[in-house]
């Protein structure tokens, strides 16, 4: 997957500046897509030289202006050819992974306060994720807003990501425990 289709995607629903969209890749996108906001200056610029999104600039009084930008036709087109093609599976790459992979070598005390950052990190997002459902969802059961909601893209997309991080919550946790057991069980602190 490029970015484009990302960014394509972000813009589906409304018009966004590009701090919008930075703000939207923070809090939605980013649970299956990473990308820094000067990555989505250039991708917008770039789409809109494609025709894949129409900017328009919008005249701010109290505020620089800023350009809005919107999914045309083409763009859509781009999103169902995209769509349509085969998907590849994903890979895990961790730098934490090779570090547990080495724990009969290292220093486990510092492998396990990475362990603790990381249970405190994906907490953190797993609440994030179950505050945007809530939100997206509103007054209705998740089972109401799977069968009824206008868009359900997104939330799709955002309890995929509160699965991921609550199994990966699930694992530091439990390899922090493991990793704990066999410290004690070798007499270290």
């Amino acid at each position: 997957m490029a970015l484009r289709h990302a960014v394509l995607a972000a813009l589906l629903d409304e018009e966004l500046s590009g701090y919008q969209l930075a703000k939207a890749f923070g809090t939605g996108v980013a649970n299956f897509w990473h990308a820094l906001p000067q990555q989505l200056y250039t991708e917008l610029a770039r789409l809109e030289r494609e025709g894949f999104i129409a900017g328009r600039e919008v005249v701010q009084d109290t505020r620089p202006n800023k350009r809005l930008f919107q999914v045309t036709d083409a763009g859509l087109a781009e999103l169902e050819r995209f769509t349509a093609a085969e998907t590849k599976p994903c890979v895990i790459r961790d730098d934490l992974l090779v570090k547990v992979q080495a724990a009969e070598h290292v220093d486990t005390g510092a492998l396990i306060a990475q362990l603790a950052e990381r249970t405190a990190f994906a907490t953190a997002k797993a609440e994030l994720f179950e505050k945007l459902l809530r939100s997206m969802r509103g007054e209705r059961t998740e089972e109401e807003f799977l069968r009824h909601g206008a868009r359900i893209g997104p939330y799709l997309t955002c309890l995929r990501g509160l699965e991921f991080e609550r199994a990966n919550r699930a694992w530091y946790e439990r390899t922090t425990i493991i990793l704990n057991e066999r410290r004690a069980s070798r007499g270290e602190q």
